[in-house]
């Protein structure tokens, strides 16, 4: 299964899936760009919209990022959205619905996929804009970064296996972190929060970490990616990078291009860079990305 074909319109190359849109009264526009590499599988998805809740425009958007097959992750994304737009509380509290939302997802999917052999999971990173109010939501190592001026601000941290509290965590619950090439849970998983992984479950909980900024003239944009950018770009690399475009879209594919061969040399103009790289394939690393422009 291939999560490359997602709700979202966008075309389609043998560089991978990019599209865009933008809200209804033009303030807000993403863009979007995946690839999966030398992979035969794409396990990652990707999912935007703008919903209409009471009197508020919602701007919902998200990268999930699978493992053990794309099961999880193509799950989340069909289902993590709608689930939160029919919470009752959404508006009102936020974050609370957020939260309630990605435990109920879970539980749902581990639910629906009980008798199953496979034991899949995902990471999740979403942005939920409502108002002036930018409420991001992780599990996993997919990360956000928002530019603020022209500085990158990372607006989730990354669930490792050791990252100290969440080694205490796991230990707490009668898990073990093991090296086995990265630290791993059980010596198995390298996050130390998912969807899924029913095998894990004790240990990876889908329990999301959230930060919220107020969008001002001081905020340009958010960036939203799976490891596959994060391990190669730095968040200031890829802040500088996307600040060069004015386009949300292009601005995700220069970043899809930008992780498949690193640039050498500081020379390179962001022309340059797109016309030079997106003839190459190098990464075995599939990777999904959000450039939203406020």
């Amino acid at each position: 299964m291939s999560c490359l074909s997602s709700a979202l319109s966008g075309s389609e190359t043998p560089d991978g899936v990019s599209g865009g849109g933008q809200s209804a009264d033009g303030k807000c526009s993403y863009g979007y760009a995946c690839s999966r590499g030398k992979r035969s599988t794409m396990e990652d998805c990707y999912e935007a919209r703008f919903a209409q809740v009471e009197d508020f425009t919602i701007g919902l958007f998200g990268v999930f990022d699978g493992h053990g097959g794309s099961q999880a992750a193509e799950y989340v994304r069909k289902n993590l959205f709608d689930n939160l737009i029919k919470h009752p509380k959404l508006i009102t509290d936020t974050k609370i619905a957020i939260v309630e939302t990605y435990q109920q997802t879970d539980s749902e999917f581990l639910q629906e996929e009980i008798n199953e052999i496979y034991d899949a999971g995902s990471t999740a990173s979403t942005a939920i804009l409502v108002g002036d109010r930018l409420v991001v939501a992780n599990v996993g190592d997919s990360r956000a970064v928002i530019c603020r001026g022209s500085t990158a601000y990372a607006l989730s941290e990354d669930h490792k296996p050791n990252r100290k509290d969440e080694r205490q965590r796991i230990e707490k619950a009668g898990g073990v972190v093991i090296w086995a090439g990265t630290w791993r849970v059980g010596g198995i998983l390298a996050v130390s929060r998912a969807f899924g992984d029913r095998s894990l479950k004790q240990f990876v909980v889908a329990e999301p970490e959230l930060q919220e900024e107020t969008i001002n003239d001081g905020v340009k944009f958010l960036i939203l990616a799976s490891d596959g950018l994060w391990d190669v770009v730095s968040n200031q690399d890829a802040v500088t990078l996307v600040e060069a475009i004015s386009d949300a879209e292009d601005a995700a594919k220069s970043l899809r291009t930008r992780m498949r061969f690193p640039l050498k040399s500081p020379e390179f103009t962001v022309s340059q860079v797109i016309n030079h790289f997106c003839q190459r394939l190098t990464s075995t690393i599939h990777l999904v990305l959000f450039s939203v422009v406020f």
